[in-house]
């Protein structure tokens, strides 16, 4: 699992379809995806225990329905139940796809999405891009140094990942200013998750200690919800 570098998009959102037409500096063929978020309301009905012995339900469906019956019995207490029949198929399915955090005042929000296009799942391939905005909410100007990325797969698979910078730049931002790019992450499962820190400095004072800027959890999923934007 490795984490790979792509160039912006124009703003934080990330559109369900691109063409290949605005990415093809990129040598990528965006032909589908999927955002993913929490989802909204649903109801639904049907016996979910009957889904998960029937031979004729997918993983998918059967993760689909559960999802549908955790909505419908989130009052109730059936909720906890069908929650872990949904931890036990997808471990990462009830952390969301984007996620939002504030370290000494500089704010990390991220989104993630699912590439159909780029994956392949008969071969355990699954690409998932993201998108980070980094605003500066503080008073003084700070300058990224090094990334830091925790990657998680459905079976528990952990990899550590380090660099310098982000995209090839350790840009400078300014205090009410703030810097986006994407990147993308391959995964041999169909959801798992990401989180890290930041490594800046503030750079109004010679000599001034690095410190690290968490980066929150959130999830990479196949499964959408046609959610776009944080």
């Amino acid at each position: 699992m490795h984490c790979l570098n792509l160039k912006s998009f124009t703003s934080l959102s990330l559109p369900s379809r691109v063409s290949s037409s605005s990415i093809k500096d990129h040598n990528l063929r965006f032909n589908r995806i999927v955002a993913c978020s929490v989802p909204g309301t649903g109801s639904g009905s049907g016996s979910v225990q009957g889904a998960n012995q029937s031979p004729l339900f997918s993983r998918t469906e059967t993760y689909a329905l559960l999802k549908q019956q955790l909505e419908v019995a989130a009052k109730s207490e059936d909720a906890a139940r069908y929650r872990d029949e949904l931890k036990e198929i997808a471990p990462h399915c009830l952390l969301k796809c984007s996620s939002d955090a504030t370290t000494l005042g500089i704010r990390v929000q991220v989104r993630s999405v699912y590439i159909e296009g780029r994956s392949q799942p008969s071969k355990g391939l699954y690409f998932f891009a993201y998108r980070i905005r980094i605003t500066n909410n503080s008073d003084r100007p700070v300058q990224l140094l090094r990334r830091h990325w925790i990657i998680t797969d459905a079976n528990g698979k952990t990899e550590s990942v380090h660099g310098i910078g982000v995209i090839g730049e350790q840009p400078v931002i300014l205090p009410n200013t703030g810097f986006e790019y994407s990147s993308a992450c391959p995964l041999s499962t169909p959801n798992g998750r990401m989180e890290g820190d930041f490594e800046m400095k503030h750079i109004d004072k010679i000599g001034a200690r690095t410190f690290n800027v968490a980066i929150a959890p959130f999830s990479l999923s196949t499964f959408g919800d046609g959610v776009d934007a944080i």
